[in-house]
């Protein structure tokens, strides 16, 4: 069975430009890295759960607040290169990036320490325009941005 992942693309208007909002995952695999890095906010869910309401969930655990009212816009499924299956909607709205709180995880670190440390899933949230968040999102994940724009040019 396939893993299962949902999650919620807010995006705003700034001026005459379109911005989404991306998470960075927390940890010391990701801590370097920057471009094919980021994430739309999601997370993983069981099949009897209702997958919208597991991408509400993920938004608030790994922000720290809920995401905005408002439509929600299906941008469909994608499957990425480990074969996790993963649905987003858009929805529009603001959120101030500067106090997330995140849940968090723990691992051994460093690897064959014995010791366990704990870290934010995401280590921070940010604003890209349309341009910058398809060179910052992990490759599996780029379509939604493709299929915002789209949903965007037609409304």
């Amino acid at each position: 069975m396939p893993r299962l992942s949902a999650g919620l693309l807010l995006y705003r208007t700034v001026e005459d430009h379109v911005e989404v909002l991306l998470v960075h995952p927390g940890g010391p695999f990701w801590a370097r890295r920057d471009d094919g890095a980021w994430s739309v906010p999601k997370g993983e869910y069981d099949p009897e759960e209702d997958a919208l309401s597991a991408g509400e969930r993920e938004f608030a655990e790994e922000l720290g607040g809920p995401a905005p009212h408002g439509d929600r816009h299906s941008l469909g499924e994608v499957t990425q290169s480990g074969g996790k299956r993963v649905q987003v909607w858009a929805v529009a709205g603001d959120f101030d990036t500067r106090d997330i709180k995140s849940n968090t995880f723990e691992i051994e670190w460093p690897k064959g320490s014995g010791r366990r440390r704990s870290f934010p899933e995401v280590d921070r949230a940010e604003w890209w325009t349309l341009a910058d968040a398809r060179s910052k999102l992990v490759a599996g994940q780029r379509a939604f941005v493709d299929r915002l724009e789209q949903l965007l040019s037609h409304t």
